[in-house]
């Protein structure tokens, strides 16, 4: 078996509206066709590749930093844009560098208490 990389990350929501916003809005993502599910839910895309399922629920479910996964990232073209766009709609957020300086990050929390990174090469 040979593995070519994350394909998506899938996201249990009871904010169904507020995460596709979340993503749409505030980190760029696009929605997109969507298998006709039994459920709801949205697909959202970066470019012509899924990378976000959100997946309809009724119940709450724990945030991304008391789980055993504790965050998902996903690559920018230009980290500063990231956060000045993460500024401009006041949406908090914490910065950090690896040791050598070789990834620039950008830590946000969806409406789920899901950690999202966002990065881009040092």
């Amino acid at each position: 078996m040979l593995i070519l990389g994350i394909d998506h990350a899938a996201i249990k929501t009871s904010r169904l509206d507020e995460s596709r916003s979340f993503y749409t809005e505030v980190l760029g993502l696009r929605d997109g066709p969507r298998p006709a599910f039994e459920f709801g839910g949205a697909w959202l895309y970066a470019g012509e590749h899924d990378v976000v399922h959100l997946v309809e629920t009724d119940q709450d479910k724990a945030p991304s930093r008391v789980a055993s996964i504790n965050h998902f990232a996903l690559r920018v073209a230009d980290i500063d844009a990231a956060a000045k766009r993460l500024r401009e709609r006041v949406v908090p957020f914490q910065s950090e560098t690896t040791p050598g300086g070789e990834l620039r990050q950008l830590y946000v929390t969806d409406p789920n208490g899901v950690r999202v990174e966002l990065n881009a090469p040092g």
